[in-house]
């Protein structure tokens, strides 16, 4: 593989010429890796939530949320299995199209499943042109520091953008359990140096998963290309939340780090109860829903 000049790699991007804010901003035209870069020298902050359907990432799109995850989060969220490890590339090239139809501005990030680039950069070079051919996402995601420098590089060069994931990287939750990353002088060091790696590799943003706020902050000084926090404190460029953890959607217990803007599970519930004894109780339809 031909080896690109060290800087050349650290800073694959050049600044939006447009320098318009990410959040709140207006355009006729989507948010890409420029922008992306262009706020991280602004020191502007922005919010990116994960989508998985037209209809819910229209809303978020309207928003003014910059950059919307296709996460295969969707596993736990949406398709009923109890980690992402089951995701399969069919499903997320599904739900990444139908995100991108149903956005009009915000940079689409579709993230590649486990199994479809842990054998080697061809294998991802391969994934990742599925998700920008088939769904029209505008970059992939992919789990992975240093183990992952291949497959980045490759991608890059390849014309497709990348962000990275490090720290808690649930695809490999069978191998360390869901658990606070880059705790103890060791485990900082190798957080720190597979940040460096995926950026030397050419990724445009780098996630960062349970992390100690201290080392995400240090992380993010250190790097030129953006963090996205998520459970990482608040030194990072950016955050990321789930968002049926973020609007109330999900049962049960959620991460310490999710603060919960709504209650739709509430919200919802009480809708349906509400319809379910009007049809039971003959007051629905009336007269002004029936067709004549």
């Amino acid at each position: 593989m031909t080896q690109l000049p060290a800087a050349q790699k650290q800073s694959p991007l050049k600044p939006s010429d447009s320098g318009r804010a990410l959040y709140g901003g207006k355009g006729t035209r989507r948010i890409t890796v420029r922008d992306i870069t262009a706020a991280k020298e602004r020191g502007e902050k922005w919010p990116m939530l994960t989508a998985y359907d037209a209809a819910t990432a229209s809303v978020f799109d309207e928003a003014g949320v910059p950059v919307l995850l296709v996460g295969d989060s969707a596993g736990n969220c949406h398709l009923g299995y109890d980690t992402t490890v089951p995701v399969t590339l069919d499903e997320m090239t599904m739900l990444s199209a139908a995100v991108v139809r149903g956005t009009s501005r915000a940079l689409i990030v579709g993230d590649l499943p486990f199994g479809s680039y842990q054998e080697g950069p061809v294998q991802a070079l391969r994934s990742a042109t599925r998700l920008v051919k088939e769904a029209g996402v505008g970059a992939v995601k992919l789990e992975g520091g240093e183990r992952s420098h291949r497959q980045i590089e490759l991608l890059v060069e390849s014309g497709i953008p990348v962000m990275a994931h490090i720290g808690l990287t649930p695809q490999s939750v069978n191998a360390m359990g869901y658990r606070v990353q880059g705790r103890g002088e060791e485990a900082a060091q190798q957080l720190l140096r597979d940040a460096k790696a995926v950026q030397d590799a050419g990724a445009f943003a780098v996630v960062l998963e349970l992390v100690p706020a201290e080392l995400a902050a240090e992380v993010t000084r250190t790097l030129q290309i953006p963090t996205v926090g998520i459970g990482a404190g608040a030194g990072t460029d950016a955050q990321v939340l789930v968002w049926t953890d973020m609007l109330g959607l999900t049962s049960g217990r959620v991460p310490k780090f999710v603060k919960r803007y709504a209650d739709l599970r509430t919200v919802m519930g009480d809708a349906v109860r509400a319809f379910a004894e009007d049809v039971v109780g003959g007051t629905f339809p009336q007269e002004e829903h029936s067709v004549h």
